[in-house]
């Protein structure tokens, strides 16, 4: 009785400590989000943007800034930078803009967005000074459209030029006896490669080849436009590895000066008229937003739907793009009077064949509604994400957007050599029909099995490339002569008929009113942020085990076994995706 009682005693205490935590929460919750005061702007601020960043396409609702009502805690989303930019161009009292140019965690196509939108706001005669005691080639990437650019005096300046590396697992596969089981099709499909092959095919270096050499040129081609240097010579600096130090830098007019932090404050504080003494009032784009609104407004509607992360089949995760949700938000856009027309902003590698299938049916219907589609494509719209733009009346992509890959494939790995050599496992089994056991792991594919999933494979195919056909308006021949799972760039894309204007998602976002004659109208954006409550015992908590373990294997160890995670999870399903994923610097 005694054992019992402290037993109960115990849970109870331990339930009113729970209770007392989540009540102590929503009190910090309730009282952060009453707190949030608006911020006001004051008189010569410098708006304060950090590359390190990730200015994500969808609104992720931060769990800290609900919590302290700290407006500097949240982040833009890249369309939400893009506006503010523009916004400060014409605001009086913002005077100048501070780029911490150190590493830049955002894609490519994402930096070349907010690249134009620094290049445009210059054109206002504000200033934009870049600084990092380290600049890496992603940053510098935006930086260089700088009025000024300084490095740390004992900083690091990168210029080496771009690197892609894949990862192949073959000989691994045989050590442990796996048969991997791959079809495809495409001469170019490579996602199966790493599985299949020792070393990169000769189609895939050419592929690889051709659409980094692409964006490398874009780099160079920016930068020889903002620092008035040739790119024959850009390009000599990194094969000679001319930059070695910082004053190599300065030298070959890469950047304007040496200086430390405080140096350039001083800078800055003189362009603002302002004392030594006095501090500079830097505000940061959560401040900004959370003082001027980018919204526009109107009755009528333009939808930005924004298609972030992998394609699969079903209701989908945070970062995931999912076949049910997508469906049932892009209808519900269709039967919306008020909508008349649907940007989809595209970021994705791909993923199921089905679910791309399902997603381009609803955006069909809403073009039949009479409500113009137009795709803005970000850092990736490639195999699923391709078949999901493909319908749209118009296309738009940055000229370093990856996209194409039209192709399919699929994996049924054989395992019985590992479980039965390796683990000491063996199988039997009883069935009611000769394949009722065709897509196990524990066994290999007899050769019917094998041509039936072929068959499969190449029927899909099939209809990806006629879908492609029919939206871009091309003949299936020349489809499939620009397809076999070849990846282009969007400049490349331009000029082949896969995409028609290079171009962001303004440029989208007019393209989509002019088709439905609107003159003014309001934006609404999709899917809406998940609750703070969601974001802070869902997602939030899956963030925090990644971090945890991109600290103790680093980041390119996480995202390898992701991969390989995301191959396991897509046994048997026959997938339209962007090739293995690739490290670049």
């Amino acid at each position: 009785m005694r054992s019992f009682l402290k037993m109960f005693f115990a849970a109870l205490l331990a339930l009113i400590v729970f209770c007392g935590v989540i009540f102590l929460f929503f009190s910090v919750l309730i009282g952060g989000m009453i707190s949030k005061d608006v911020t006001s702007v004051e008189p010569r601020s410098v708006l304060f943007i950090d590359l390190a960043k990730s200015y994500n396409e969808k609104k992720i609702i931060n769990p800290f800034f609900q919590l302290t009502g700290n407006v500097e805690d949240e982040i833009p989303t890249l369309y939400e930078l893009v506006r503010l930019v523009r916004r400060a161009k014409t605001d009086s009292m913002i005077r100048g803009i501070y780029v911490k140019a150190e590493m830049n965690r955002n894609g490519y196509a994402a930096s070349e967005e907010i690249r134009n939108a620094l290049s445009d706001f210059r054109s206002s005669g504000k200033f934009v000074v870049a600084y990092g005691d380290y600049i890496s080639q992603q940053a510098y990437h935006v930086a260089n459209v700088s009025t000024r650019i300084y490095v740390n005096p004992k900083g690091m300046f990168e210029w080496t030029g771009f690197a892609v590396e894949y990862i192949y697992f073959k000989n691994l596969l045989k050590r442990l006896e796996i048969d991997p089981q791959i079809f495809y099709d495409g001469k170019f499909k490579s996602a199966t490669e790493p599985f299949r092959e020792e070393k990169m095919t000769d189609a895939n270096r050419l592929q690889t080849s051709v659409w980094l050499g692409d964006v490398y040129e874009r780099f160079l081609s920016n930068t020889a436009a903002s620092r008035k240097i040739d790119t024959a010579s850009l390009r000599q600096y990194a094969n000679q590895f001319a930059i070695q130090k910082p004053e190599d830098a300065v030298s070959y007019k890469l950047i304007d000066g040496l200086r430390y932090d405080d140096e350039v404050k001083e800078e800055i504080k003189k362009q603002l008229k302002i004392g030594k003494e006095d501090l500079i009032n830097f505000i940061t784009p959560g401040s900004y937003l959370n003082a001027k609104s980018v919204k526009e407004y109107g009755k009528d509607k333009i939808a930005i739907v924004y298609a972030e992360g992998e394609i699969i089949d079903g209701k989908g995760e945070e970062g995931q793009i999912g076949s049910d949700t997508y469906k049932n938000l892009i209808r519900k856009l269709r039967y919306n009077d008020n909508v008349k027309a649907i940007v989809l902003r595209v970021n994705s590698p791909g993923g199921s064949s089905l679910a791309s299938e399902i997603i381009w049916r609803e955006l069909m219907l809403a073009q039949k509604e009479g409500k113009p589609v137009v795709v803005s494509m970000g850092d990736v719209a490639a195999s699923g994400g391709y078949y999901i733009s493909c319908v749209a009346d118009s296309i738009f992509a940055q000229p370093n957007t990856i996209t194409g890959s039209i192709g399919v494939f699929a994996m049924i790995p054989n395992m019985e050599s590992f479980f039965k050599n390796k683990l000491g496992v063996t199988f039997d089994r009883v069935k009611t029909g000769d394949y009722a056991d065709a897509l196990t792991i524990s066994k290999p594919l007899n050769p019917q099995e094998r041509k039936i999933i072929q068959n499969q494979v190449d029927m899909i195919y099939a209809d990806f490339k006629q879908r492609v056909a029919d939206g871009r308006d091309l003949d299936t021949a020349y489809v499939d002569s620009i397809a076999q799972g070849r990846v282009w760039t969007g400049a490349r894309a331009s000029k082949i008929g896969l995409v028609d204007k290079i171009g962001g998602i303004d440029d989208a976002i007019r393209s989509a009113a002019k088709l439905a004659k609107l003159r003014e109208f309001n934006i609404s954006e999709y899917p809406e942020p998940r609750s703070p409550f969601d974001e802070i015992f869902g997602s939030y908590m899956s963030n925090a085990q990644s971090r945890m373990l991109k600290t103790e294997l680093g980041e390119e160890n996480v995202q390898l076994l992701q991969q390989v995670k995301k191959l396991k999870d897509n046994f048997g399903k026959i997938q339209a995706r962007l090739p293995f994923e690739w490290n670049w610097k």
